[in-house]
């Protein structure tokens, strides 16, 4: 059975809104992720590539889901820093340890939001030499064109998510919320 933890408020700030995805949603959303993987890669080992920093808790339960011997490996990339804007410049703050050469490669997202960054990542991991390249994400950004490139290979999704800023569940605000076991609404202290 499972409990829900005592809320305290020194566990959060005042930023934090209403519950937008309970935990109990999350889990069986990757449950299912979980399962797609497994039935689409029998056989195989696919290599799960995180992108740091908000993928991480997401990535550890897909991993878990997943009933295959899989590998993992990360990706920090930056073009939001502290904001809640995108700068429109990516960089590779930490590069991959492992080649991709010859490797199924599945590229593990909190949230496809313009879909620039993940373009982006696609291209330079396509450029690796992957035997296959997808992307599982948990949030994808509705109503936005997302680049063809990232819609060919956008696999595995979870929810879609309304022109909204959320936190909780590995996604951040200013390096704040991570912690949270929902995904909330984000509330900027200026509205």
């Amino acid at each position: 059975m499972e409990t829900q933890p005592v809320w305290h408020p020194r566990d959060s700030d005042a930023e934090v809104g209403d519950v937008w995805l309970s935990s109990a949603r999350i889990a069986s959303c990757v449950d299912e992720l979980g399962a797609a993987i497994t039935r689409d890669y029998g056989g195989r080992q696919p290599l799960l590539v995180g992108v740091l920093k908000g993928a991480f808790v997401f990535m550890a339960d897909l991993l878990r889901a997943v009933q295959l011997p899989t590998e993992v490996d990360f990706l920090a990339v930056s073009s939001y820093g502290a904001s809640t804007t995108s700068s429109g410049v990516v960089r590779i703050m930490k590069d991959l340890d492992v080649p991709l050469a010859g490797r199924d490669v599945i590229l593990v997202e909190d949230i496809v939001d313009s879909g620039l960054t993940l373009a982006f990542l696609l291209e330079n991991l396509a450029a690796r030499g992957a035997a296959s390249l997808a992307v599982c994400a948990l949030l994808v950004r509705e109503g936005v064109a997302l680049p063809a490139e990232v819609t060919s290979r956008l696999k595995y999704t979870g929810f879609a998510l309304p022109p909204s800023w959320v936190v909780g569940y590995g996604l951040d605000a200013g390096e704040r919320n991570r912690h949270l076991r929902s995904i909330h609404a984000y509330l900027p202290p200026d509205l």
